[in-house]
């Protein structure tokens, strides 16, 4: 039969009660003919007090023994899955990531999934088993240890099976009904998606959308997998929720499909460092090992042999940034005057795979942000998407009046 991955987050399966609502929504799918591999999340609010129980167990504590405490959210939620399909005459058991096997890298806490053989499932399959119910975010090192795959990996979990099952869709059931241009919460005027393109919903993914993972959304675009994004909480269509698909599929788009932002972003600049090769090695570099990710760059024209260098990073890595700075500093590996950093910026992006065929978006977008009195700190373009980095204060401004200037309420 064909196979179906679904996928359900926390608040999805938050009680006893929500879980028996997501279970008919499986049994529908049974009727309709499908296999069906239910990937499912920890309840709501677990995954932190575990996390919480491990930090005031042990401060300094052993990764391994971390991911065997916080995988066992998951566990819970898959058994009392599979015990209500069960009651509803479903066949049905579920799977933790070691009985799959989900084989991943040994990286503690941020494991990455390197093969999902299918044989153990599909033989159960064949012997009359409806659903797999797997305990997403987790899967077994080659040292034989449990691992995690970091924050929302159950959505990296569920689009990695269905390219390993060549499952005809996966399934991403969460507390809203789709992709939208923009938060709802800060433009009234947001519109639900009926479509999105790989590429645009990556970009979306990576600025600051928090509907679906990143690395999900890389895993699907790579496999071809095709994506929806559907609510839980809502009776469902076939035509329910956002298609997350290939750009050919797409018939027509607007040129920006969505306006996508981020509060928790600082701007750091180095003032006067010294303008040589190598320079942006030795200060990526050391960042890089620090563990700070890194966003926009902006390096000044070069005055007597000095310039400046900006970078974007998230608030939490600040203090991160700073020490690995005045350590290479301390070092010599660096030498340079001031460390200015400010706190109180955002990031707003506008996406669209349209841009690569219209010109005139950067000019529009810098118009309008103008005409609201948003000064630009930073920009950065791709061939889809133009990022700013802006005041705080202006972002629910800027974020309105880009999607009103682009018209994003309207459909294509």
């Amino acid at each position: 039969m064909p196979v179906l991955v679904m996928k359900f987050g926390g608040t999805s399966v938050a009680t006893l009660d929500r879980i028996k609502r997501v279970a008919k929504r499986v049994g529908v799918e049974v009727a309709k003919g499908y296999d069906v591999i239910v990937i499912v999340s920890a309840m709501s609010g677990k995954t932190n007090e575990l996390v919480g129980w491990v930090n005031e167990t042990s401060p300094l504590y052993d990764a391994r023994e971390y991911d065997a405490v916080v995988s066992s959210g998951e566990n819970v939620t898959a058994g009392l899955m599979a015990l209500t399909l069960q009651e509803m005459d479903i066949p049905a058991r579920s799977w933790q990531g070691w009985q799959v096997p989900v084989l991943t890298t040994s990286a503690h806490a941020s494991a990455r999934i390197e093969d999902i053989p299918p044989e153990n499932i599909m033989a159960k399959f064949g012997e009359g088993m409806r659903v797999a119910v797997v305990a997403g975010f987790q899967g077994i090192s080659p040292e034989g240890r449990i691992t995690t795959l970091g924050r929302g990996g159950s959505d990296t979990t569920a689009v990695a099976f269905a390219a390993a099952f060549d499952a005809v869709r996966c399934d991403i059931y969460t507390d809203v009904d789709g992709v939208y241009t923009t938060d709802p919460r800060v433009s009234p005027k947001a519109r639900k998606l009926d479509k999105i393109a790989f590429e645009e919903m990556l970009e979306l993914a990576s600025l600051g959308a928090k509907v679906l993972q990143t690395r999900s959304v890389e895993l699907a675009m790579r496999y071809k997998v095709k994506l929806r994004v559907l609510s839980s909480f809502e009776e469902q269509s076939d035509e329910a929720g956002t298609l997350v698909c290939d750009e050919e599929e797409i018939m027509e788009s607007n040129v920006v499909a969505g306006v996508a932002f981020s509060r928790d972003e600082a701007k750091m600049t180095l003032i006067s460092v010294a303008d040589r090769p190598g320079i942006a090695s030795i200060i990526f570099g050391k960042l890089s090992d620090a563990g700070v990710n890194v966003d926009m760059i902006v390096q000044n024209i070069s005055e007597e042999g000095r310039t400046d260098m900006t970078f974007s990073l998230p608030t939490d890595q600040v203090k991160r940034a700073e020490i690995a700075m005045e350590e290479l500093k301390a070092e010599g590996g660096l030498n340079f005057g001031e460390l200015d950093v400010d706190m109180d910026v955002a990031k707003v992006s506008v996406v669209g795979i349209g841009m690569r065929s219209q010109s005139g978006v950067a000019a529009k977008m810098f118009k309008v942000l103008s005409d609201e009195g948003v000064n630009i700190k930073v920009i950065t373009t791709s061939e889809i998407k133009i990022s700013v980095l802006i005041d705080r204060k202006y972002m629910e401004l800027a974020v309105q009046a880009l999607h009103d200037a682009f018209e994003l309420e309207k459909a294509a």
